[in-house]
């Protein structure tokens, strides 16, 4: 029978974090890995263990394609791998992350280097701009002031705060104009900042209208 939600969670819910921070990159790429381990080092560094366990698991113990196609296992996303380098590159995540916890090295701060590790790290910015600020917003709110107020209206106050937040730790980041405007994409925003404003002055106008 398919994975139940706490089924797949207890089992294989750190290692898709972990395969997904590599998605859109190649599986050698040694900042997708870094960017996990950044990430979980700030905000959650118990997991790191729990990646490596269910990394070494499936490693050593794969589906095979009947159970993967009832949907009693865990697929692992395409990663641009055959299917019989999978396990050694799962073995060599697993390694890495092993390293890391038993010496106590976390990658140094650093701004979000991936799609995954933006994400990550602003997940409420994230769903405000993908949200609220898809290709379709002139169509469905008219103008930025009407997106923002549909969001607020609709939006639970201790979100609103968390949002405001990640603003604000947004706009700490030594970000020029381009990277202020890359971050936006990377959050998910698909129309450009309300005139005349460009992508830093209109973050920095959100953060001080929000607070």
């Amino acid at each position: 029978m398919p994975l139940k939600p706490l089924e797949h969670d207890r089992k294989y819910g750190e290692l898709d974090q972990v395969v997904r921070a590599h998605l859109g990159r190649r599986a050698d790429d040694p900042e997708a890995l870094e960017a996990y381990l950044r990430h979980c080092w700030r905000t959650r560094p118990w997991v790191i263990g729990v990646a490596e366990h269910q990394l070494r698991e499936y490693a050593q113990n794969p589906p095979g394609r009947l159970r993967l196609r009832l949907g009693e296992y865990y697929p692992v996303p395409d990663v641009g791998l055959p299917d019989e380098e999978l396990q050694d590159w799962l073995r060599g995540l697993a390694d890495r992350l092993r390293a890391s916890v038993e010496t106590g090295q976390a990658p140094p701060p650093a701004t979000p280097r991936t799609h995954w590790e933006w994400q990550a790290r602003f997940p409420e910015l994230a769903q405000f701009l993908g949200g609220w600020f898809g290709q379709d917003m002139p169509e469905e709110f008219g103008d930025h002031d009407a997106a923002l107020a549909d969001y607020l209206a609709t939006t639970d106050p201790g979100l609103v705060a968390q949002l405001v937040g990640e603003l604000r730790d947004l706009l700490t980041l030594p970000l020029d104009e381009s990277d202020h405007a890359l971050a936006l994409i990377e959050l998910g925003m698909e129309v450009d900042p309300p005139e005349p404003l460009g992508p830093g002055a209109w973050l920095t106008e959100l953060a001080d209208r929000l607070r």
